[in-house]
Formats: C-alpha cells, structure tokens, sequence
C-alpha cells in the first residue's frame, strides 16, 4: 500500500504548477544570463539564457512561455541584476542587448506555438526551435544596426552569424530535452 502511493504522483493544482514552471524559468533565463562568453568583436556576449528561452517555450507553450520572458524582463526593468554582467533598470534597455532581450519574447511565442507539430521528430524540433532562435537572433542584430548605426550587413555580421554555432547547439540540446521531458509537461503544464 505504501508503495503505490510514493509511486502515485500529486498534481493538485494545474494553475500552481503552471506558476511554478513560469517562476523555474525566469530564474532559468536569469541564471543563463550569469554564463557569458564575451567576444572581442561584438558588444554582445555569448550567454545560455537562449536555451533556457526556447526549452522554457518548448515546455510551457506560447502564451506561458512568453509570460515567463515578459516577466523576466519586468524583474531586471524593475532593478534586479538579472541581466548579462548583473545588469539591470529600465537605463539598461538602451544598451546592445536589447534587440535580443526583445527577441526572447518573440521567439518564446513562437517556440511555443509550433513546437507541437514536430510530434516526435527530433530533427524537426530542432527546425523549429532554431527558426525561433533565428527570430531572436533577427531582433537582436536590428536594435545593434539601429543603435550603433552600421550596416544591415554589418550588424549580420555582428549580431547574427557568430551566434550561430552556438545557437545551433542550444536548439538540438532544448530538443532532446523537449522530447524527454513532453509527456510529463503535458500532465504537469
């Protein structure tokens, strides 16, 4: 008897749990922020907190999923350092990073929205997941060719392509994760 209760799981409150994983995931993309890699020829470091966008998206769904990154921006608007190099206030939204900051919105919906139609398909929740890395990436090299005033291909060069790589490998990682992890957040979530 013991033992089929500590195998039976508890879910009381859908909305709580939803809380939970929206709260998990604004620390999630703060603690991301805290992983930086910067490189000498752009003032926009590498971070984790993409993986934590499009994982956080993949899981939650569209509407939870840019909830979750909304509210992330609110925490570090309002004065918590939850912004690359522990940045943070609403003067911060001025700086190179912005666009990308944006972006995570954007990208959270659009992650969310149609992650379901890779069903199962590892290779096409890669697609998809890095289409909505791209976006992200798209808004981030615009604010830097409109802030810094260079070139459309410039700021692609810039903001853009040296992300790639890296981005490419965030999606595969938020995939398999996705994958692993889609029957029980659809129980949970």
């Amino acid at each position: 008897m013991l033992e089929l209760t500590l195998k039976k799981e508890l879910i009381v409150n859908k909305t709580f749990c939803r809380a939970i994983g929206v709260c998990a995931f604004i620390i999630l993309t703060a603690l991301g922020a805290f992983v930086r890699i910067p490189l000498p020829f752009t003032p926009v470091p590498l971070t984790l907190q993409t993986f934590f966008v499009l994982l956080g998206a993949a899981l939650l769904g569209a509407n939870l999923g840019a909830f979750t990154q909304v509210g992330y921006l609110f925490l570090g608007a309002c004065g918590l350092p939850v912004f690359t190099a522990s940045g943070s206030g609403l003067l911060y939204f001025s700086g190179p990073t912005t666009g990308y900051l944006l972006g995570f919105i954007l990208a959270s919906f659009f992650a969310g929205r149609f992650i379901e139609k890779s069903r199962d398909n590892l290779f096409l929740a890669v697609v998809l997941l890095f289409a909505a890395d791209t976006i992200l990436l798209s808004c981030g090299a615009l604010w830097l060719k409109n802030i810094l005033g260079l070139s459309l291909a410039k700021a692609f060069f810039l903001g853009f392509l040296p992300f790639i790589p890296g981005d490419l490998l965030k999606a595969l990682a938020a995939a398999i994760i996705y994958l692993r992890l889609k029957p029980r957040a659809r129980n949970i979530f």
